[in-house]
């Protein structure tokens, strides 16, 4: 428990350090409402935890870089002349702290698709919350997220203020401590709290020549860690993805796990993505009138994807990318002949919205069988997405790994059930559905293989061809069951437990 303050004690302040976020709440900071970039669920959950924070009265501040293209939204002249700027050697008196450099100003999206420019991206903005930022805001706490903040921890702990650093994903990139320092970054001060890919002996022998982790650092001078789903956690502790997690980070995501400083927190979806106001449905509804609004949206999302018209062909959604190393898109093409000409009668629909390595695959063989009227294939768009999850029956996930995800929470809420590989946050968040007990959201598979989302796909037809009340009612008690499973509340009172827990008292006096 959290051990008790005196009054005159101020609130602990936290600062936030996130690449990306979907959006600020007002009153946080004069032009809150210019400030949005995202490239996935780190944006929604940044904004969720900060908003969360700053309802109760917690004293947090973000730092995040300056994109100032994506950030004018064709008001640049006026955003220049708001912007927070950096005065007398300290920060404006708001919460929001921009990492200034010219590198984020022309760019027309969060990351780069580059090596060396990722590096860059990710150096330029640490030198600017490292050199600047902390010591003008002095924080008790820290919250870093995910590889492009990893150095940060370990400046925290040579400041010995606590960090927490969130894993979104397992994806690293490494530099020298060289570059680092060439950089502006003064690794010197900090570098015994850096992790390298080789045993360092002494600073001059490593700085030219010995790499440093990303993610591994902030996992390893960090204070506390989380992941994003609490079974991802156990997975990588117990060695279940070693075939694809190197090994050091699985042990030193383990050594935080033992010594009681590692927890798995879900994230949330955007409660944006609601059926009854979604802005991109051809018709709004709820869990009362599903069945007429999800059969116009299907009609209105068939004809937006060259499918043919047929309202009541069942049809499967895919909304991750086409990643076959993580998303499984193999497991489904392996089976795609074999499940339409079974259910041949039934003219299932399939709709690839999403971009990714695989879908040039996807799109062969829908040319060699001649699937057009049955399968689509289509670049992801924000939009169609939206259509495809109120138009869609079922969505696919058959993830070989999943650190969370998001479309098998957003998919229920939209009356569209999941077909999921039980790993990860899927395991997290789908259970199998029993019409019979009332229980369960989806369907999900134990093994990783197609006969596995062969069965499951099956167990989804069977729920298909119930009689109309029977399988209207299971979909009405999901839906509005959902909300309440996975909100943003939740998953910002969980990071608060974590705070209080590592500052050992309340964020709110």
């Amino acid at each position: 428990m959290p051990r008790k303050l005196k009054r005159h004690l101020r609130n602990p302040k936290i600062l936030v350090v996130t690449p990306e976020i979907t959006y600020l709440p007002s009153g946080m900071s004069g032009t809150a409402n210019n400030y949005s970039a995202k490239a996935g669920g780190l944006a929604d959950v940044s904004a969720s935890l900060v908003s969360a924070l700053f309802a109760m009265g917690a004293d947090v501040h973000v730092a995040m870089p300056f994109y100032r293209r994506l950030f004018s939204h064709g008001a640049p002249d006026q955003l220049e002349q708001k912007r927070e700027r950096y005065k007398d050697g300290g920060l404006s008196q708001e919460r929001l702290h921009f990492a200034q450099d010219r590198i984020f100003f022309y760019r027309d999206k969060v990351y780069s698709g580059y090596y060396g420019e990722s590096i860059k991206i990710s150096l330029a903005f640490q030198r600017e919350v490292i050199n600047n930022i902390i010591p003008a805001l002095q924080p008790d706490l820290i919250h870093c997220n995910d590889w492009m903040t990893g150095l940060i921890p370990s400046f925290a702990r040579q400041r010995k203020i606590p960090s927490l650093f969130t894993v979104h994903n397992i994806h690293t990139q490494k530099t020298t401590l060289e570059n680092i320092e060439n950089s502006g970054i003064d690794g010197a001060e900090f570098w015994q709290y850096l992790y390298f890919e080789n045993l360092p002996f002494n600073y001059e022998e490593t700085r030219p020549q010995n790499p440093v982790d990303l993610l591994t650092s902030g996992i390893f001078a960090a204070h506390f860690i989380n992941t994003v789903s609490p079974t991802f956690l156990l997975e990588i502790v117990n060695g279940v993805h070693d075939a694809f997690i190197p090994g050091y980070i699985r042990q030193e995501m383990a050594n935080k796990y033992y010594a009681g400083c590692a927890k798995g927190v879900l994230n949330a979806p955007d409660p944006d993505h609601n059926p009854a106001s979604d802005p991109a449905l051809a018709a709004h509804y709820n869990s009362e009138t599903h069945e007429e609004g999800k059969r116009l949206n299907k009609i209105a999302f068939q004809k937006a994807v060259g499918l043919q018209f047929d309202p009541d062909a069942p049809l499967f959604f895919w909304p991750s990318r086409l990643d076959s190393i993580q998303k499984g898109p193999q497991l489904l093409t392996d089976i795609l002949y074999q499940f339409i000409h079974k259910n041949w009668d039934r003219q299932p629909q399939f709709a690839f919205v999403a971009n990714g390595d695989y879908q040039s695959v996807c799109k062969r063989i829908v040319d060699q069988h001649d699937f057009h009227h049955l399968v689509a294939v289509m670049d992801f768009d924000d939009n169609l997405s939206r259509l495809g999850y109120a138009a869609a029956d079922f969505i696919l996930m058959p993830s070989r790994f999943e650190p969370c995800g998001l479309p098998q929470m957003i998919g229920p809420a939209y009356g569209t059930l999941p077909i999921v590989h039980d790993t990860g946050g899927l395991h997290d968040t789908v259970q199998h559905l029993d019409v019979k007990q009332n229980t369960g959201n989806g369907f999900s598979f134990k093994f990783f293989d197609s006969a596995g989302l062969h069965w499951a796909m099956n167990q989804a037809m069977d729920f298909y061809l119930l009689p109309r009340p029977e399988k209207n009612a299971q979909i009405r008690r999901i839906m509005q069951e959902n909300p309440a499973l996975y909100n943003h509340s939740n998953t910002a009172n969980a990071y608060i437990e974590m705070y209080e827990q590592m500052l050992e008292r309340p964020l709110v006096l």
